[in-house]
């Protein structure tokens, strides 16, 4: 991997915070002290054999020196940066800062991290809210029973004639509203709580897919040309837990494998390592179907890519969120996504770039395009389907045109989109 730039600027610094004198540094590396302060203000560069013994003598990792991972901490700094509205940040000197002090620059990307997870975690829990109907049941009925309680409690508490007989009936009735309260409870928390040990875990058969999926980084590399195929993945199969989900996972295992024929792995890699990612082309030089290629892609090992999956009445049918997108997992998302546009206007395809709603608002390039199949030929039904690719972005170009989006309008925090449907939790 390419060195960064700061190079010597780091070993510097780490030689003063371990109280190292530059010729004794520069000794034990085998160097001159010369040129030991030549790399230290980055006149020379150190590489190779020289910066592994420098690395040693100064106990750091040699990955610390590479551009990747300067780069995704510098990434993540900015991202920080851009979220602090009210504290002006000095943005021009971030590389600076994490040259000379790399713990509180990994401290404070950690903590935008954290934040951002928060982020999701609320998004999660208010999709949960509004729409999961078992939640929704179980607080109705805890609900139901706390009235039940404080009804009777005040009948007792304001009537004090009450004849002995009906005022044992109200306290057994108590006792009874009290045992249910305490079991609605109970089987509220265990619902939660069997939800998985976060709150983003499995209520519907759909996402207990789609963690299954995310626990294998969306990869079934079993169903690859070479591959045991779908035998080997039958005992994950059958230890999901519901049929419903069982039978998504195996409609989902069914359809990988005929985008696996139909859009070989070695031609996609290859197509997408020398720079080639539009799902169109590629489906064009290879001969296939858009959409399998839309999933393809962002179902390889390790690709950055998220992908909303929808059918013609809208409803998401299939997520795979990244940190800069999460799809909401119930209700209606928003009406902005080139994902409608696209179901619209199958065949065509449409392209934004977005800025996702947020205490950060990342820059996204959108992707999207919709197919219709006619089930039963004259005679039968049209069927739409439609996927977007989501592809984040370090920097966006100036001058483009700029689509501001959100998840949902229950928490996206624009007063002003004319798509809206309902207030927002977040407020304006």
């Amino acid at each position: 991997m390419p060195l960064t730039t700061l190079t010597g600027r780091r070993l510097r610094e780490r030689r003063l915070a371990l109280q190292l004198r530059q010729a004794d540094v520069a000794k034990a590396a085998g160097m001159s002290a010369s040129y030991l302060n030549l790399i230290e203000h980055d006149r020379r560069r150190a590489t190779g054999d020289v910066l592994v013994r420098l690395a040693a003598v100064l106990e750091l990792q040699l990955e610390d020196f590479t551009e990747g991972r300067a780069a995704a901490l510098l990434t993540d700094l900015r991202a920080a940066a851009a979220g602090a509205a009210v504290v002006a940040v000095e943005t021009d000197r971030v590389d600076e800062f994490a040259a000379r002090f790399p713990g509180w620059a990994a401290l404070c990307a950690g903590l935008q991290g954290r934040v951002g997870r928060l982020e999701r975690v609320v998004e999660t829990l208010n999709d949960r809210l509004s729409h999961d109907p078992h939640l929704s049941a179980a607080v109705h009925d805890l609900l139901s029973a706390m009235s039940a309680v404080r009804a009777t409690a005040a009948i007792l508490a304001e009537d004090t004639t009450l004849d002995p007989d009906w005022r044992k009936r109200f306290h057994h009735n108590i006792h009874q509203d009290a045992e249910r309260m305490t079991k609605g409870a109970d089987a509220l928390v265990a619902y939660l709580a069997g939800s998985g040990a976060e709150v983003e875990g499995a209520s519907s058969p759909q996402e207990e897919v789609e963690a299954w999926l995310s626990a294998r980084g969306w990869h079934l590399g079993e169903l690859e040309a070479r591959g045991p195929g779908p035998g080997a993945l039958a005992a994950e199969v059958a230890a999901l837990q519901s049929s419903a989900a069982r039978e998504l996972a195996g409609a989902w295992i069914a359809q990988s494998v005929r985008d696996a024929a139909m859009v070989p792995r070695g031609g996609l890699e290859a197509a997408l390592a020398r720079g080639e990612d539009d799902p169109l082309r590629i489906a064009g030089d290879l001969g296939a179907d858009a959409l399998a290629v839309f999933r393809r892609i962002a179902t390889l090992p390790g690709r950055p890519e998220g992908l909303v999956l929808c059918d013609a009445s809208g409803t998401i049918t299939f997520r795979k969120p990244i940190p800069a997108f999460s799809p909401p997992r119930y209700g209606a998302a928003c009406a902005l996504w080139p994902l409608y546009a696209a179901l619209a206007r199958p065949m065509l395809p449409v392209e934004a770039l977005a800025e996702m709603d947020g205490r950060v608002s990342p820059r996204l390039r959108l992707r999207a395009y919709a197919e219709m199949r006619h089930v039963g030929g004259f005679q039968g039904i049209e069927l739409r389907s439609a996927a977007m690719l989501v592809t984040p972005l370090v920097q966006a170009p100036v001058s483009a045109p700029i689509l501001p989006i959100g998840s949902t309008c229950r928490v996206c925090s624009r007063p002003a989109c004319p798509a809206r449907r309902e207030p927002s939790i977040l407020g304006a």
